[in-house]
């Protein structure tokens, strides 16, 4: 879901932004992977962005203008097929952008490291929380989505993936079909999270719309119930929709983060 351009606000405004060269950092298949990192302290904030968006979001582009301000190191990427890194969108599936997001971090980040994740995104963070385990110091969960492969679908839909091997559907998030490959859904399907513990124990910050059209903001209280972490806190915005990328949006993302270690 690709993110607006983020509007002036008093609560945001930065000084201009020195944009982070673009790398282009090769895969073991020879994949260039596209990421930009910004030197300064730790843990280093990671983000992870949705399904069909990019490093460029306004969300992303907010949050590394902050980072800057305060001295952070951050480290926006693109999963494979999407935004500036090589290869195709529909060769992509949620295990091999989570790997992507994996790979780059060992690339870039030694030490440790707080993740943001919108959307699908959210997703990603929590599955790649449980894996790198106290490298983690903080997790914060934009409209976080996991196990959307089994409630964000009906029946019908199901089957034509079954039968056709994706589906292709208009979408309000940008001018390109939103499209679902059958290799995507069975990858989420084998990477669902909500129907057990999750075993997280960092910090955790889960925002969440209530007027979101696509994730069920009752979604975040499942998560919260779920992490094992006894430090989770669910943040509801009343008339918040999915993007969550309005100045008072981005401003309380804002004032989130800066609150995890």
């Amino acid at each position: 879901m690709t993110d607006e351009t983020v509007p002036a606000h008093p609560l945001i405004e930065m000084p201009p932004l020195q944009m982070p060269p673009l790398q282009m950092i090769a895969r073991a298949d020879g994949l260039r992977l596209a990421c930009r990192y910004r030197e300064g302290a730790g843990p280093a904030i990671v983000f992870l962005p949705g399904y069909m968006s990019d490093m460029d979001g306004g969300k992303a582009l907010a949050l590394d203008a902050w980072a800057a301000q305060e001295g952070r190191a951050m480290l926006r990427l693109d999963y494979a097929g999407c935004g500036a890194s090589e290869g195709a969108f529909t060769d992509g599936t949620l295990a091999s952008w989570r790997d992507d997001a994996r790979f780059l971090i060992d690339c870039f980040v030694p030490g440790e490291v707080i993740l943001v994740g919108s959307s699908m995104g959210g997703w990603i963070a929590l599955l790649l929380a449980r894996a790198l385990g106290a490298k983690v110091r903080g997790l914060v969960g934009i409209a976080a989505a996991p196990d959307f492969t089994q409630w964000g679908f009906t029946d019908d839909q199901k089957a034509v993936l079954q039968s056709e091997g994706q589906i292709v559907e208009p979408t309000d998030y940008g001018d390109q079909p939103y499209v679902t490959t059958r290799a995507f859904w069975e990858s989420g399907q084998a990477n669902r999270l909500l129907d057990a513990a999750i075993p997280i124990e960092a910090p955790v910050r889960l925002v969440q719309g209530q007027a979101d059209p696509d994730v069920p903001w009752l979604t975040a209280l499942t998560i919260a119930r779920r992490i094992s972490s006894a430090d989770v806190q669910t943040l509801l915005v009343k008339d918040g929709d999915h993007r969550l990328s309005r100045p008072e949006d981005i401003a309380l993302l804002l004032r989130t983060v800066a609150t995890l270690p």
